[in-house]
């Protein structure tokens, strides 16, 4: 997509999911992959208002209930699934009144917000709609419902409301501003010289912070290319990357050491690449130095915690090779960093 049809696209969401009852402060998860209407879906809840809730794709049927009740939400769309997950299934077997309620009726008494179920894509499911029907009702319909609550938006409204790991206790759901995921996005970019020019790939996950801010914001306010990978490969990688002559890639070391340990990493050519992130844990000196040298990348490393945006520090592009390996640099413009 152009951002221009992006833009078309997303109005034509927003218009539909207007349709069925989603209007300002509705919760709206999203359990999917990194799939191009993932993207769609974020910024027509946006535009109207409501509220996106990110939905870790590796949830099992517990932690997806816990998610479902503790967020408020009332409309939850999904994909087929995810690996060995069937999210069809678990939906189903969540709300059991989904296979023989109208839809956008549904009652359920576990969950007494939940009133829709969305499918990503075209299939047809009992009792959900799907996001092929939503645009086309939503390009049928005039902006004028759109338009004024686009015209109520305030940049201190919740948008994103991103749960935490959970490692010492059930997760908790840290509700973000436009103001805040905009800015970090932003700054994120800043960090990197980013520009128009520039081709992001995208291979961290959107249902994290890494990718649906530090990403997905990042190339929403320079407006540069998002190169989009579905799910971690890195073969995929090393294609997309190749393929689209990205000058930018994200990911965790992991993601990294795979990519270059690929047995066909010297099939493809990363020469395009100029910089990115490494961060999510400790990034070894080695690694960066490899990255470095073979992918050719000026990596940067930022800090942060899903409370604060994410980023709260990030190493700049032009930064001494020394600087950005053993540091997490300098904090981000407007925000204040206290050592305890």
């Amino acid at each position: 997509f152009t951002w221009k049809q992006l833009n078309e696209r997303v109005d034509n969401m927003a218009k539909g999911l207007l349709s069925i009852g989603i209007t300002r402060g509705t919760h709206v998860g999203i359990w999917a992959a990194n799939v191009p209407d993932w993207l769609t879906l974020l910024y027509a809840c946006a535009k109207i208002g409501a509220v996106y809730v990110t939905v870790n794709t590796n949830y099992k049927q517990s932690e997806l209930e816990f998610l479902c009740m503790d967020s408020d939400m009332h409309t939850l769309c999904i994909v087929n699934g995810e690996k060995d997950s069937d999210f069809v299934q678990m939906t189903y077997t969540m709300l059991p009144e989904l296979r023989d309620c109208e839809r956008g009726h549904l009652k359920s008494e576990r969950f007494p917000y939940l009133k829709n179920v969305i499918y990503v894509g075209q299939e047809k499911h009992r009792g959900m709609y799907n996001t092929a029907e939503l645009l086309l009702v939503g390009s049928n319909t005039d902006d004028r419902q759109l338009n004024e609550l686009k015209s109520q938006v305030k940049c201190h409204d919740v948008v994103n409301m991103q749960y935490t790991s959970g490692t010492t206790g059930f997760p908790k759901g840290v509700m973000l501003s436009h103001h805040n995921i905009a800015n970090n996005g932003f700054l994120t970019g800043e960090h990197m010289k980013f520009t128009s020019e520039d081709k992001l790939c995208c291979c961290v996950p959107l249902f994290h912070c890494f990718g649906v801010v530090l990403a997905t914001m990042n190339c929403l306010t320079h407006g540069c290319t998002q190169v989009m990978v579905e799910r971690f490969d890195p073969l995929v990688v090393l294609a997309s990357v190749h393929k689209e002559r990205c000058t930018a890639l994200y990911g965790v070391p992991t993601m990294f050491i795979a990519e270059l340990s690929h047995p066909m990493f010297d099939m493809f050519d990363m020469s395009s690449l100029r910089t990115g992130i490494m961060a999510g844990s400790l990034c070894p000196v080695e690694l960066m130095k490899q990255v470095q040298e073979k992918m050719f990348m000026k990596v940067t490393s930022v800090y942060g915690l899903t409370e604060s945006s994410p980023g709260m520090s990030q190493t700049r592009v032009e930064d001494s090779f020394e600087v950005r390996c053993k540091t997490v640099g300098s904090d981000y413009e407007f925000t204040e960093v206290k050592v305890l």
